[in-house]
């Protein structure tokens, strides 16, 4: 199981230093939460046994880009369904389902036990519940089957709408707990801006600072301002948002879910570093907000003293 480094995390760096949501011209948590820590793992394996092979999923049907990509890489192969991975040496790629289409999955689901003893029903009906119509069809005919649905981070903003969570809830009233985490996605959702005076999207502008990450202010060619990170009243109003959101789940979720971490006490530690040290935020609200949110008092540590001393000098 693998995690980003804590100075990569989502939160870390969206609440604690200001990065807006992602969006399609600034895709900064991709190459973080998910790039880097895999080929980490990769290169380590690669440099102990000097080659390794990732078994993968990925399949054909997916979509048009993705069966592109794997035709492409098709050409380079030392066999039959094992390619060289371009951007990782010494290691290759099997993709033993590259071929099934949808149904092909939930057919080979439904007929094979689950290795970890879970049900694979459950799982039909998960993918079931986050189709619009709440169906998941397995006929051998044009009839769509649920594998349509898709799911991936939730806080994803690349998106429009988060169909799948949002059909979860509508069809499925034990899905109701839910609901906070699509309401903080939708939040975070840049698009849902206020407009200038002749109309155009202002986006999130009226949550970001003038200035950018290192201070200086940046102008576009028509002299229009780039705005900078999240403002100080920003990300204390997304920690307040996520805490809440995590508080309401722990305490009226189902049991399955009410230990749930959206975010953990060495991400909130790192998040105070960032606002006091790095951003000499001295008022050192965190624990407040922390208490007001969770109606709990803050588990952490408190900062080091010499820390703050050489923030306050500065």
């Amino acid at each position: 199981l693998l995690q980003p480094r804590l100075d990569d995390r989502f939160w870390v760096n969206l609440i604690g230093r200001g990065y807006p949501a992602p969006r399609h011209k600034f895709r900064w948590f991709e190459a973080r939460l998910k790039i880097a820590p895999s080929n980490d793992f990769i290169h380590k394996v690669v440099s102990a046994s000097g080659e390794t092979i990732l078994a993968l999923g990925t399949r054909k049907a997916e979509s048009v880009r993705r069966a592109a990509t794997m035709r492409k890489h098709e050409k380079g192969r030392e066999r039959d369904r094992l390619s060289p991975n371009s951007k990782l040496p010494g290691s290759l790629v099997y993709s033993p389902i590259e071929d099934w289409t949808n149904d092909d999955v939930w057919f080979y689901l439904m007929q094979t036990r689950n290795p970890w003893g879970y049900d694979n029903r459950d799982l039909l009906g998960m993918y079931a519940g986050a189709s619009e119509d709440g169906e998941c069809p397995l006929v051998d005919d044009s009839t769509p089957s649920c594998g349509d649905s898709r799911f991936g981070c939730w806080v994803c903003t690349l998106v429009e709408q988060d169909k799948s969570m949002a059909a979860m809830i509508q069809n499925d009233q034990e899905k109701e707990w839910m609901m906070p985490l699509l309401d903080l996605r939708n939040a975070l959702d840049f698009r849902g801006g206020p407009t200038d005076v002749e109309g155009n999207s202002e986006t999130d502008r009226h949550l970001r600072d003038f200035r950018r990450m290192n201070g200086a202010v940046q102008l576009m060619k028509g002299g229009r301002l780039i705005p900078g990170p999240y403002t100080q009243e920003s990300r204390q109003a997304w920690l307040k948002k996520l805490l809440q959101a995590q508080t309401h789940i722990r305490r009226y979720g189902p049991p399955a879910v009410r230990a749930i971490e959206l975010i953990g006490l060495e991400e909130l530690q790192e998040i105070r570093r960032i606002w006091v040290i790095d951003k000499h935020e001295l008022e050192d609200t965190l624990p407040q907000i922390y208490q007001e949110a969770a109606g709990e008092e803050y588990p952490g540590r408190p900062l080091d003293d010499n820390l703050m001393l050489g923030a306050a000098e500065m």
